[in-house]
């Protein structure tokens, strides 16, 4: 594997933690918090309702790449790369994942995203309807 295969996987595979509840374990302690941004240059990170380990709570923190030792994703959320087979049962060859951003899109018009199903008519309304089924079916799964 080239080098630069190597690096898109670890980008793809760090972008995905944008808007997920991380611990993240720094060289000056340990943050809980959701990663509202980061910088790709330097894996510098943004929290938002941060909690350190001291007891210390802040709505935004901001922690600096060079002294992240470890970062835990705690919430992962729904594989949406099974509602994206779903979908694609409903709408041949009409789905299309994108990854990076965790967003299904159908037929060119209608967006799915962890937050919801963004567009109108009766596609969007079919897919509107799996969805809501899909995110039934997750939480009732045990962890």
């Amino acid at each position: 594997m080239s080098s630069a295969v190597a690096s898109k996987r670890f980008s793809d595979e760090f972008a995905l933690i944008m808007d997920r509840t991380v611990k993240v374990v720094t060289s000056s302690g340990v943050y809980t918090g959701r990663v509202l941004a980061y910088n790709p240059n330097d894996y510098s990170l943004w929290l938002a309702d941060a909690k350190e380990e001291s007891g210390n709570v802040y709505s935004k923190i901001f922690l600096a790449g060079a002294g992240i030792i470890r970062i835990e994703v705690l919430e992962t959320g729904p594989d949406m790369s099974a509602l994206v087979e779903r979908l694609n049962r409903l709408f041949p060859n009409l789905v299309v994942y994108h990854k990076e951003s965790d967003t299904i899109v159908v037929m060119d018009r209608i967006r799915v995203s962890r937050e919801g199903v963004f567009g109108e008519g009766p596609a969007a309304e079919r897919v509107r309807k799996v969805y809501e089924e899909f995110m039934r079916e997750q939480k009732a799964k045990p962890l």
